[in-house]
């Protein structure tokens, strides 16, 4: 599974200007326990037994599983849901934070090798992908055809399947969550059914896929919208707080050049939204590559983070770093260049004392002035350690069951740095609750692909539609076969 990862506009400008070993570790423990089952059966039922871990990109809450499978088709899909009568969870690229893609105890089916292109009709803009495939990849498919993805999240490690698990969203102007760009979904159920759900058929089926995080069924394949490869041009604008609902409206939303838009919030004050707005353009080109080169070690970019969140006195950089920003040349680039970034920018040099991290609260445009205010005080009142928050939006969604915007919304994308050690943890979990009931209060939702620090009388409050969530898996998994860390918490 994934997220909606993205480091904002200004980070954005700053920092950007084989089978798994764990599907072998499987097999050796298999032989292991074989191999010793004659003269050393103790030994045996303790190698049995050994459990492996499934990690995500934060290293935080490591679930240990008891088997891992790689399926690279859906057939293989169907037999390992017909050989293990435990629990199953699905992972695809892992970046969901709090123990979404794995059940203790039970069979994690890593979908990462599910990455063919099933068909692609270009005159039609649309495609076919196996769900493990990555959204880079499938970019390397259609740049040849002038084609883009339509929808999906700021930097494209993510699996397709994993994306459409979370409903994930990105920069899009007035796109949505990825939900309104799927036609169909093939999905293999707990008795081992394969179904085909779209908008006419086994419709409720869709809309529990989708931002349903493996509640209902294995998400095998995907089909696609796409749109047309563009040559986009930036521009960085400064908005008081107090205009910029009233400025988006008119100037981004009411403009149908605007491809993609964010705007930056940085720390301590979180009081002026820095504008980043790509619009169509047929301008030249600034940046003559179709897509990201890939393997970049992003070595300065990475020191610069370190800097921002470790030196001392580092928040001094901030105002520099924004008025390089606001200085920048207008970039012009094609449309599938920005949209190939790599999540490696942000990944530090080690994870064992301390860990980047995302929150993410929508709110109605109501309601957004307010909330940023209440926000901000909660964040300073922690002294959590944000590197800034990015504003996105969202009309309201129209297929989850389990939306995250039941109405038109503004998404705040909380980009923080914490430590690993219990007492941190318990810390960030005190400050996320008291950000999702402020979000609560304000009449909005907080996102699930995170650490799940939100009491369950938060999740219920902020998704009462859960209800007829269960009420559904009742029928198509009625032994509850398809579990992980946040549905065992809160379903």
């Amino acid at each position: 599974m994934c997220h909606s990862l993205g480091a904002g506009g200004i980070l954005a400008a700053m920092l950007v200007e084989p089978p798994s070993s764990c599907s072998r570790r499987t097999l050796l423990v298999r032989a292991l326990a074989a191999g010793l089952a004659c003269e050393f059966a103790p030994l045996a039922a303790i190698a049995a037994q050994l459990s492996l871990p499934v990690e995500n990109v934060t290293r935080l809450y490591t679930v240990e599983v008891a088997r891992i499978e790689t399926p690279v088709d859906t057939d293989a899909v169907v037999r390992a849901l017909r050989d293990w009568s435990g629990k199953v969870a699905i992972g695809g690229g892992r970046f969901s934070m709090g123990g979404q893609v794995a059940i203790a105890g039970g069979l994690h089916l890593d979908m990462r090798q599910m990455k063919r292109v099933v068909w692609l009709r270009a005159p039609e803009r649309r495609v076919r992908v196996q769900a493990g495939i990555t959204w880079r990849d499938l970019q390397d498919e259609l740049d040849g055809h002038d084609l883009s993805v339509r929808t999906m999240q700021s930097y494209s490690n993510f699996t397709v399947g994993g994306s459409v698990s979370v409903n994930a969203h990105g920069r899009y102007v007035g796109h949505g969550p990825v939900g309104h760009s799927v036609r169909a979904l093939q999905l293999v159920l707990a008795d081992g059914r394969i179904v085909e759900a779209d908008r006419t058929n086994h419709t409720e089926l869709l809309r529990a896929a989708v931002g349903g995080y493996g509640a209902v069924g294995v998400i095998t394949e995907v089909e696609l919208d796409l749109d047309e490869n563009t040559k986009i041009e930036r521009s960085i604008e400064e908005v008081a707080l107090a205009d910029y609902p009233k400025f988006f409206a008119a100037k981004v939303l009411g403009d149908r050049a605007s491809v993609m838009h964010n705007a930056d919030l940085l720390p301590p004050q979180f009081d002026a939204p820095v504008a980043i707005t790509w619009r169509r353009s047929d301008k030249p080109l600034t940046r003559p590559r179709r897509l990201v080169p890939r393997g970049q070690s992003y070595k300065m970019q990475r020191n610069a983070m370190w800097a921002l969140t470790e030196l001392p006195g580092a928040g001094s950089l901030r105002d520099p770093a924004t008025d390089l920003v606001r200085r920048l040349k207008p970039a012009v680039a094609w449309r599938n260049h920005e949209a190939s970034l790599d999540a490696a920018v942000l990944e530090p040099y080690s994870r064992r004392v301390s860990t980047y991290a995302l929150d993410e609260f929508f709110v109605p445009p109501r309601r957004f002035e307010a909330f940023v205010a209440e926000m901000g005080r909660i964040l300073r009142r922690h002294r959590v350690n944000a590197v800034n928050v990015s504003i996105r939006h969202s009309p309201a969604d129209t297929v989850a069951l389990l939306p995250w915007a039941r109405e038109e919304v503004f998404s705040f994308v909380l980009f923080y740095k914490q430590g690993v050690d219990a007492a941190a943890q318990r810390a960030v979990g005190e400050w996320t609750r008291e950000l999702v009931e402020a979000t609560l209060q304000h009449e909005g939702r907080y996102y699930l692909p995170y650490q799940l620090h939100a009491t369950r009388r938060q999740f219920e409050r902020a998704y009462p539609e859960v209800a007829e969530l269960r009420q559904l898996k009742a029928r198509v998994d009625p032994q509850g076969r398809f579990s992980n860390s946040l549905w065992q918490k809160y379903l």
